[in-house]
């Protein structure tokens, strides 16, 4: 069974409409299971139009509330792609193989 964890790995600010006000977040999703790791990196953009409850000032941020903001449906992909990588590695793709005609020496 794959554990997910999502860190968060940037944030970007503009001074408006509040003093770092938080407009881009950049965000790792990784999946361990067993011996296999697999990450994704993504990002979510917001703008002051989209702001639901109060502002929170930049200080008193944490990962755990800035996770809060990313959509649910956007980690919900980012971990089934991260589960593709890691059931490729548990069972790769067969490839065919380009074989030599029998005909040619």
């Amino acid at each position: 069974m794959t554990t997910f964890t999502t860190t968060v790995t940037a944030m970007y600010t503009l001074q408006q409409p509040d003093p770092n006000y938080v407009v881009n977040v950049f965000w790792k999703i990784t999946g361990v299971d067993g011996e296999y790791t697999a990450f994704i990196d993504s990002s979510t953009q917001f703008n002051s139009a989209d702001q639901e409850g109060a502002f929170v000032p930049y200080a008193d941020l944490t990962e755990s509330v800035v996770i809060g903001w990313i959509p649910t449906q956007d980690i919900s992909n980012a971990q089934a792609c991260v589960q593709g990588q890691i059931d490729s590695m548990i069972t790769p793709p067969v490839s065919p193989a380009n074989t030599p005609l029998p005909w040619s020496p």
